[in-house]
Formats: C-alpha cells, structure tokens, sequence
C-alpha cells in the first residue's frame, strides 16, 4: 500500500490541478489526473475527449494508460491516482480492473459520480478490488475550477 501524508497529497493534487487547467484552456471539462509509484510520478493526464474525438479519453483513463506503460504491468497495485473530479462510472471501473490502491480526488460529484456518490463502483463489495478513497483534497480549488469553466460556457453561449 502507498503511504501518503495530507502534505504529500496537496502537492500532488497541485499537479493534477494544473493538468486540469490544461484542459480548461483547450475548452475540454476541467479534469486532470497524476498517478505515482514509490513516490515517482507515472502517469499525468488531462481530459482530451474533444481533441482526440474519443469518449474514453478522460484524464484518468489516459494517465492509467501512461501509468501501465511505466510499470510494464497492467496491475497498479502499489500506486495512488489523483483527480480533481470524483471519476464516473468508465473511470471508477477502470481504476478498480487496474488494482490502484489509492484515490484520492478534489470534488464529489453527486450528479454523475462513479466512485463514490452516484454509483459507488469504488466500494462494491462484489468487485474484486476497493482502493482506499481520501475525498476533498484542494476541494475548494477543484470546484472552482469546474464551475469557473461551466459558468464561462454558458456565458459564451448566451453571448452567441
């Protein structure tokens, strides 16, 4: 199991933040992700779905991917995943298959939610993996973030 210390954590959601802002400033939903092992950085992501035309290119997806390739193993036993949005459904799935032993993200996502809040795959006793959740991290920045983004598109919309 990864050890981690809220210090810690913060510097890393940081970085995941700033993935986030990447994909702000391509016009894609504010999401970005980093994945260590052994305190080395393995995976670092942001949401690509409108530039890659692909509905799996989320940033956890992406970062799982680049984090695998690193490990050479598909298992991510001994790595924790940060997230600025609590992942949906196809992320908390794909976080499950790959064995992360930790999640930690910003902001619950009480509408679409798939770790946790809507559909809490991430703690399904019928699945064969549950990673250890730490929740609210850089809350305040990672929903501010989103809504800051949302609120400019809907401006942007009643502009046009």
């Amino acid at each position: 199991m990864p050890l981690s210390d809220p210090e810690t954590d913060t510097r890393l959601m940081r970085l995941a933040l700033q993935e986030a802002a990447k994909a702000a400033d391509a016009g894609e939903v504010p999401v970005g992700a980093v994945i260590v092992r052994k305190g080395q950085l393995i995976g670092r992501a942001h949401n690509q779905v409108e530039l890659l035309k692909d509905p799996t290119a989320h940033a956890e997806i992406l970062a799982l991917t680049q984090a695998a390739t690193a490990c050479g193993d598909w298992r991510l036993t001994d790595t924790t995943l940060y997230v600025t949005k609590e992942p949906c459904p196809m992320c908390a799935g794909a976080i499950v298959l790959g064995r992360v032993a930790r999640l930690v993200f910003g902001v619950t996502d009480p509408l679409r939610g798939g770790a946790i809040s809507l559909f809490p795959i991430c703690r399904s006793p019928n699945l064969n993996h549950q990673p250890e959740i730490v929740t609210g991290v850089l809350e305040e920045e990672c929903r501010d973030l989103l809504q800051s983004f949302f609120r400019s598109r809907r401006q942007d919309a009643r502009d046009t």
